[in-house]
């Protein structure tokens, strides 16, 4: 369903209709993300229910237990965590990929605790989703190219100053770093992957 359809008051699809074996949930509130990697999966062959919340996802983990799962570690209303763990509750065996935009050691042993098979950075491609989904056994190797540490830092940023409506003086509240510090950064260009 399309967030114009969600706009107009319609109800979000929250069972799923095809495949049992092929069943994916994806929580994430970043909405253009959302329905890019929702239709990129069904083009793969997965029957996709996409929601926004914590709240949704833990109501389609209860009502139909998906066999995967691809949840963004933070949303609007609380961790993707807790939908980790109804989905772990629902379906001790699903397979579940933790997305998130602010990767760190910690948020990654946290995922993996829960019950995630994998973690991969935002914004993360519809095949490396679908290989983190369907490898069974060990983590694939990691990337010939990972994004380097400025990279990272760079784009934690961004996505922050954007989510402060990109407003200089609340970002750097926000990030603990001095006003002229943050505006240096943001006036450079981004670092090389």
């Amino acid at each position: 369903m399309t967030d114009a359809a969600l706009e107009a008051g319609e109800q979000p699809k929250l069972t799923f209709t095809g495949d049992a074996s092929r069943s994916l949930l994806i929580v994430d509130d970043d909405a253009p993300f959302r329905t890019r990697l929702a239709r990129a999966m069904e083009r793969r062959g997965f029957d996709v229910v996409a929601v926004d919340s914590v709240n949704l996802g833990i109501e389609v983990a209860h009502e139909s237990a998906p066999r995967f799962a691809v949840v963004d570690l933070r949303l609007g209303d609380g961790s993707g965590l807790d939908v980790v763990k109804a989905l772990r509750d629902a379906r001790p065996e699903a397979r579940v990929v933790v997305l998130t935009g602010y990767g760190n050691i910690a948020t990654a042993v946290a995922a993996v605790k829960f019950g995630a098979v994998d973690y991969l950075p935002k914004p993360a491609d519809a095949d490396a989703v679908e290989a983190a989904l369907l490898t069974d056994g060990p983590l694939p190797p990691p990337p010939e190219s990972p994004m380097s540490a400025d990279r990272v830092r760079w784009e934690h940023i961004q996505r922050v100053f954007e989510q402060c409506d990109r407003n200089v003086s609340e970002t750097a509240r926000r990030l603990k770093m001095h006003r002229r510090t943050l505006q240096r950064i943001l006036n450079k260009h981004a670092p090389k992957a």
